[in-house]
């Protein structure tokens, strides 16, 4: 568990839900609320004077809902960690989140411990994946297989990139990669740039899923 303190916003319409999430996360060590907004638009008002590390933001709001939120987060603060909540359970919808920018989706009637897994993990990891979600983005990839897909078949990666990407998916940090490797974080860090840049991938969860429909990555 990680000394330092995570950061989190919470975007959402229902001020019930709001304090709700509000109150589960004081709860969790290291981890603290600092921001509230009720919708997209009041987000990023908010993200002018204090950007958390992670936002829980929900899919259906008034004035800007979450698609587009996340839109404009990748573009705007490519470093803030999105976790979607939504009761939401279309596995295109989810596939669909992830392409754009999303680190992971959260039901959310999910339990405490799971909302403090998901937070967890998606600041250390770049991506969170429970096996509700990663059994629809799988199960979403294999609908949309007849479409082509958007990036080209002429990159070429390298054996070592193909060695981090595969720890990649595993859920290895950048560190652990490195001391699986026996290379540094800055060595480690540059591959990662590397395949993001050769798959067009916008963050760790999005370069998941195109290197799954691209068959880097092999799934049962």
């Amino acid at each position: 568990m990680t000394n330092q303190t995570i950061s989190v916003g919470i975007a959402d319409d229902h001020m019930l839900f709001r304090e709700g999430v509000k109150l589960i996360i004081e709860n969790f060590e290291n981890i603290t609320p600092v921001l509230e907004a009720e919708n997209g638009h009041d987000l990023f008002t908010q993200l002018k004077n204090n950007v958390p590390d992670v936002i829980l933001l929900d899919l259906e709001m008034p004035v800007m809902d979450g698609i587009e939120a996340t839109q404009r987060l990748r573009e705007e603060y490519p470093d803030v960690k999105i976790l979607i909540l939504s009761m939401h359970k279309e596995q295109r919808m989810i596939t669909y989140l992830m392409e754009i920018g999303a680190n992971g989706y959260l039901l959310k009637d999910a339990a405490p411990e799971t909302f403090e897994e998901a937070i967890r993990t998606v600041y250390a990891k770049g991506f969170y994946f429970n096996e509700f979600v990663s059994h629809a983005m799988l199960n979403g990839l294999r609908d949309k297989s007849k479409t082509p897909p958007k990036i080209g078949k002429d990159f070429h990666l390298t054996s070592r990139e193909e060695e981090v990407l595969a720890l990649i998916a595993e859920g290895l940090t950048t560190v652990e990669i490195g001391e699986k490797l026996f290379l540094s974080k800055r060595t480690i860090e540059g591959h990662r740039n590397n395949l993001l840049s050769k798959l067009g991938a916008k963050n760790t969860a999005s370069l998941i899923i195109k290197a799954i429909k691209e068959n880097l990555i092999i799934v049962d």
